[in-house]
């Protein structure tokens, strides 16, 4: 049964609707990625599924029971309450309850009449099993785990709101409706304020339970990860593909090429149907001419995909360098005494490579683009820049344009005032402004479009080494593509940071991770310094179990004396007894199928009904879980040990 179904939903601003006639089911455990250009209405589908806006036509139908929230972008919250108190209220139901229990347990000490205990067992009971079924004993380590997920620290738990920006404001709503696991999520943008480590928490956190979602995001990397079906928003219809973004791209494609097809072949059914008639219609095969006639105007023509235009993009030529651009010597930057962003960084940039920097949200990336760009004078260490080099500098605030101007005189740089505004406009059609959008203030523009003039005034200075902090911000799916494809082919240098993953897979050549024992430099896009890091964890592991053998070993014999370390190392394999990993994974998964039926049998209505058989299941699932706790242990141990 659907846990909810849009029926011909439609919703209209202006002359022409939004969309019209969107019909589509949620099964419980759909995980559905909400893709199409921007302003094609998936922030508005959003809104009325979450009760947040109406159809002018249609319906949502779903459970009563059914609970649904949404991700909101922009939300007043108690500026005084602190980041844990903020993101616990999405447990607030099972904090009520624990604390109800131990009210029900001190009032059962005292209670003096048969019928008072009967009665406060009973509620004690269904309190129980409710705090059972939600596995609710350590609700502050979930916060904690949550948050911590999401790149905030303990040190920050206790500060009240207040303190933090917007873009963490948003996060802690994202904590919130996490631990608040309605029964549909709906999340509009969520990696928004997230660095590349907290993103993949949220796609791990989500692709391992069993949450039913609707996500709109133009993370492709992360469509992949977390999604099982893509509905597609364009034209004002809905359309649904099985599988997630690449699954969704391809099919799209070979949906487009059948109809094409098919529309083909009906087109050279009609013009032969056509010639017959003309050939015919007055000879002796005028009665199959008529009926042929008939039957093509009862014929229904075949309706061929509209393809989603890119917006067109192209930096043109690049002017020929020395063969290295940059140069960069020992640089140390910061802005507190004593703890500098970035130090001794030492890096020689090539003439044609297109280098991303990555790393968690402050750790120094921007900061770094601008030391190498002289716009910030490093604290120690020496910059060099090549010869023949000319840098054009996209800022992910987008003050280079002037919200006071048009996107003519926005687009146009102080350095390049010859250019004509028929010349501008032509560079703006490059980055797919055109018509009266040239003449609309930057001001009033959306984000995308702001971030085309953008990239048309970069475009304008005519450089060879493009410096890029967040370029994909503002863009959709589409526009986002059509810059990948622009900037492979500019024949400069490429410098840039961004939080997508998929962005950069395409473009880097090398790449400089911010890591907690500082910057390294590797050879590849993000995908090859994955693969890195999981061969160099592999290798790390092997080493200290061939260091720890070995040592042991020595110990052994020689009969030297065991270090403290040592001694409580061996303690730690003493903790259990020696198992094989199959054997205790096999237990494992019988302990949590015992789990689930002990759940379920509290939930069935003839044992809540029966309140000592109820209590008698609790306490065995009780037991349970902490059976599984030490298996989960003695497995990890297995692991490491064995």
């Amino acid at each position: 049964m659907p846990l909810l179904t849009v029926r011909e939903l439609s919703r209209q601003f202006d002359t022409d609707p939004v969309f019209s006639g969107v019909t589509f089911d949620i099964q419980p455990g759909d995980r559905v990625g909400l893709v199409g250009p921007n302003g094609t209405g998936k922030t508005t589908l959003l809104r009325i599924i979450g009760g947040q806006d109406h159809a002018d036509k249609g319906e949502v139908e779903c459970a009563a029971t059914t609970t649904i929230a949404m991700l909101e972008q922009h939300v007043d919250l108690s500026a005084g309450r602190s980041v844990f108190d903020e993101a616990r209220q999405g447990l607030a139901h099972l904090y009520d309850l624990q604390a109800e229990s131990l009210a029900l347990a001190g009032k059962l000490a005292a209670a003096v009449s048969p019928e008072e205990e009967s009665r406060l067992h009973r509620r004690y009971d269904e309190v129980q099993t409710e705090l059972h079924r939600h596995d609710a004993y350590n609700l502050d380590h979930r916060v904690h785990a949550v948050l911590e997920g999401l790149g905030f620290k303990a040190d920050e738990f206790q500060r009240p709101l207040r303190e933090f920006s917007g873009g963490q404001q948003n996060r802690i709503l994202l904590a919130r409706l996490l631990l608040a696991a309605p029964d549909l999520m709906l999340l509009d943008e969520p990696t928004n304020h997230l660095d590349i480590a907290a993103t993949e928490w949220l796609e791990d956190y989500l692709s391992r339970g069993s949450q039913t979602l609707i996500v709109v995001s133009h993370d492709r990397y992360f469509l992949d990860r977390v999604t099982t079906r893509t509905l597609e928003v364009f034209n004002g219809r809905v359309s649904a593909y099985k599988g997630n973004f690449s699954s969704y791209w391809r099919q799209r494609e070979e949906r487009m090429e059948l109809a094409r097809k098919a529309a083909e072949r009906q087109a050279e059914y009609i013009a032969k149907t056509e010639d017959f008639i003309r050939r015919n219609q007055y000879g002796q095969k005028h009665a199959q001419a008529k009926d042929r006639e008939k039957k093509l105007e009862r014929l229904d023509l075949v309706e061929t995909m509209q393809e989603m235009q890119e917006v067109p993009m192209s930096f043109g030529e690049a002017s020929r360098t020395g063969d290295w651009v940059l140069d960069a010597e020992g640089l140390t930057k910061g802005f507190d005494p004593g703890k500098p962003l970035f130090q001794d960084f030492t890096l020689q940039i090539e003439r044609g490579e297109r280098l991303a920097l990555l790393g968690p949200n402050g750790c120094g990336k921007t900061t770094l683009l601008r030391t190498l760009l002289g716009e910030l004078k490093p604290d120690r260490g020496k910059l060099r820049t090549g010869s023949g080099v000319k840098i054009a500098y996209y800022d992910q605030q987008l003050s280079s344009v002037d919200p006071e101007l048009d996107a003519v005189e926005a687009a146009r740089p102080e350095e390049r005032l010859d250019l004509a505004p028929a010349a501008v406009r032509a560079l703006l059609a490059r980055f797919g402004v055109t018509g009266d959008m040239a003449f609309q203030k930057v001001g009033s523009m959306s984000g995308g479009e702001r971030s085309r003039v953008a990239l048309t005034r970069l475009c304008a200075l005519n450089a060879n080494v493009l410096v890029l902090d967040e370029p994909t911000n503002h863009l959709d799916l589409w526009a986002r593509q059509s810059l990948e494809k622009a900037l492979r082919e500019f024949g400069g240098t490429l410098l840039f940071v961004s939080h997508d993953r998929y962005f950069v897979n395409q473009l880097a050549t090398s790449v400089v991770v911010f890591e907690p024992d500082g910057w390294h430099h590797y050879a590849g896009n993000y995908s090859d310094w994955l693969l890195f890091q999981k061969h160099r964890d592999e290798e790390l592991a092997a080493q200290k179990r061939a260091t720890e053998k070995a040592a042991a070993e020595r110990a052994a014999s020689s009969g030297t004396p065991r270090s403290g370390e040592q001694e409580a190392r061996e303690r730690r394999k003493r903790r259990f007894p020696y198992r094989k990993v199959a054997d205790l994974e096999a237990d494992i998964a019988r302990t949590e199928a015992l789990q689930g039926q002990l759940q379920d049998d509290m939930a069935n209505p003839e044992v809540q009904r029966d309140g000592k058989r109820l209590h008698q299941i609790a306490t065995q699932f009780e037991q349970v879980q902490q059976d599984l706790a030490r298996l989960y242990e003695h497995w990890e141990e297995a692991v490491e040990l064995n």
